[in-house]
């Protein structure tokens, strides 16, 4: 018994470059198209170790600053006025100069760090503003793809980043402490004022380490987002093609849209060959229609002009018209080459056009 089988191939399978795979760049509309959706790339790690840099200079630049008020506060309020009676409204007026201590002694680290934080971000995405990253996606509520987030290339990045900086910080740590080790016993003879001051420069310098590391780590985290960012905006062929579609419009649309304007321009210029004067052809490879008006015009001008078929197309019209034709190959060929459709005739060609029109009047009996 003889079974009959059959296969059934998709023949797209065969299509030549469609095969799916993200092989180009990005387009600029892809990129603008990203952009408006949020998609923008961007380092935190980099952030994080200018806003740090930052702030820990304030903090050294105004800890000075920052003892004087404390010291201030603490002799006037906690050692001169110890005889105050202690009410309600006390304790309120108390409240409110710690507000004001905390917010003069902060405020310079706040500012600082909070306009950091605008300029980094502004030179790393410029100024953006997109609602699609807090729309909710229902995908990420799917657990197979959370699972997949947690142990995908990113995760398994940001993991080896995040050990980095532990074992860098707990090694600048380390070393600064054992570096200014010495100094710890003699804390007890000094007074609070000078212990601060030295405890405020080693914690200076742990900043600034850590940030130095930081900041190293910030620009690779840099270059990576940069790679990663245009690795998801790739295109396949595909997509490059339908986006040109969409962009330019399809081809035969716009084939199909060109033929109808160029039948419209024939149209028009069929219809000013009755107008003409003269019509000068090759005799049958080119035609060309000059008209001249005297009054309103400073020269002959080209109304119409054609070759092979269309060349005949406007000797019929001229002979159905009474238009004069006239056989001169060198003249005919000369202005269909140096003139547009519209323009009066060159210069260099007044004398030979002029014969031409002088014999046709002379054959119709107009006198000029």
């Amino acid at each position: 018994m003889e079974v009959n089988k059959y296969f059934l191939l998709d023949l797209q399978l065969f299509a030549e470059g469609d095969t799916g795979e993200k092989t180009e760049k990005a387009t600029p509309r892809r990129r603008e198209e990203a952009r408006k959706k949020g998609q923008v790339f961007k380092s935190n790690d980099l952030n994080s170790a200018i806003i740090l840099v930052a702030g820990a200079t304030v903090v050294f630049l105004t800890f000075p600053y920052m003892i004087d008020n404390v010291k201030e506060f603490t002799t006037f309020y906690l050692l001169e006025r110890t005889n105050h009676e202690f009410t309600n409204e006390y304790v309120y007026f108390l409240l409110i100069e710690v507000l004001i201590l905390l917010a003069k002694t902060l405020f310079p680290i706040f500012l600082t760090t909070f306009v950091t934080a605008l300029i980094i971000n502004y030179l790393q995405v410029g100024f953006i503003f997109s609602g699609e990253p807090l729309k909710p996606k229902l995908e990420r509520l799917n657990p197979v793809k959370g699972f997949q987030r947690i142990f995908s290339k990113r995760a398994l990045v940001e993991l080896f980043k995040s050990l980095v900086k532990v074992i860098t910080i707990g090694f600048i740590v380390y070393t600064t402490i054992m570096k200014y080790f010495y100094i710890f016993p003699r804390f007890v003879d000094m007074e609070l004022i000078a212990t601060i001051r030295i405890i405020s420069i080693i914690l200076f310098e742990i900043a600034l380490k850590a940030a130095l590391v930081f900041i190293i780590i910030g620009i690779l985290d840099f270059l990576y987002q940069m790679y990663e960012y245009e690795k998801s905006l790739k295109m396949s062929k595909h997509d490059v093609k339908q986006e040109h579609k969409q962009t330019e419009g399809d081809p035969l649309i716009r084939s199909k849209q060109r033929q109808i304007q160029r039948e419209a321009a024939m149209k028009r210029m069929m219809s000013e060959v009755p107008d003409a004067d003269v019509i000068i052809t090759n005799p049958t490879h080119f035609a060309v229609a000059l008209k001249y008006q005297i009054s309103d015009m400073d020269a002959p001008i080209i109304i119409a002009k054609g070759q092979d078929f269309i060349a005949l197309r406007i000797r019929e019209i001229g002979a159905q018209h009474d238009i004069a034709i006239v056989e001169n190959p060198s003249l005919a060929r000369t202005l269909f080459y140096n003139a547009e459709i519209g323009d009066e005739v060159p210069e260099d060609l007044y004398q030979a056009v002029a014969e031409v029109l002088a014999f046709v009047y002379k054959q119709k009996k107009i006198v000029l």
